[in-house]
């Protein structure tokens, strides 16, 4: 009888020590010995579904996707090779702005990726809405940089003291997310040229160097072909965003 009291006794303590281990486990993240991917929320906000991320390789044509639409198709390729779900009623945007052309007017990239909010495929929060991921109100108001701007597979992209660096993210955009002003090439023909000559307007995803820290609108390439992206310290890669 006693032996028994104390297998009960040991049981409802075991039992009592999973109930706190459980509940003192930070949100997202299952407990020592538990499943589940550990999420890590951004400014202590709940993790989210995956809903950003840069694309891991770029597509190996230079800035050519094929336009806008190219571009999208790509960021949904990668996000199912990825294996991460499209959030419901939400659709996979490359983070491009384009220019006026052929009778059409200019597109802004910060119109195109829904209102957010965005979390990286860790779920850590990358921006609750376009304001804060452009700093219309507040500077620097989202959480992209090397640490969470992840890419589809969790991994982070190469940046200034990796070999190769490859914190050139290809945008089209000024820092508010909008169309370049002005005559000059900073589309590649709108994503539709690898040629040696134009630009396109490149982000740091890693916030340094070339004088300018901008995640969106650092610098322009030195032309569209994909030795051109590579010798401006990138590799054609996107930004992504699952639009709502």
């Amino acid at each position: 009888m006693r032996k028994l009291q104390h297998l009960f006794a040991a049981t409802t303590l075991a039992a009592l020590a999973s109930l706190v281990a459980f509940a003192q486990a930070p949100a997202g993240q299952a407990p020592a010995g538990g499943q589940g991917r550990a999420a890590g929320p951004g400014r202590g906000g709940p993790a989210g579904p995956a809903s950003f991320f840069i694309t891991s390789v770029g597509k190996g044509d230079g800035a050519n996707y094929g336009g806008l639409a190219g571009a999208d198709a790509y960021c949904a390729q990668m996000a199912q090779a990825g294996g991460i779900a499209t959030p419901e009623g939400r659709q996979w945007r490359a983070y491009l702005s384009a220019t006026a052309a052929s009778g059409q007017p200019s597109v802004n990239a910060r119109d195109r990726i829904g209102a957010g909010p965005w979390f990286n495929a860790r779920g850590a929060l990358v921006a609750n809405n376009v304001a804060d991921l452009h700093g219309d109100v507040q500077r620097d108001r989202n959480q992209i940089n090397k640490t969470n701007a992840l890419t589809e597979k969790q991994t982070p992209v190469n940046g200034v003291g990796d070999t190769p660096n490859q914190h050139d993210i290809i945008t089209g955009s000024d820092s508010l997310g909008r169309a370049v002003a002005g005559t000059t090439d900073t589309t590649c023909g709108n994503y539709t040229s690898n040629a040696e000559t134009g630009s396109a307007m490149l982000g740091h995803h890693d916030r340094t160097g070339g004088g300018n820290s901008s995640w969106n609108s650092a610098h322009a390439s030195r032309g569209c072909s994909q030795p051109n992206l590579v010798s401006t310290g990138g590799a054609g890669l996107l930004y992504c965003f699952a639009a709502n």
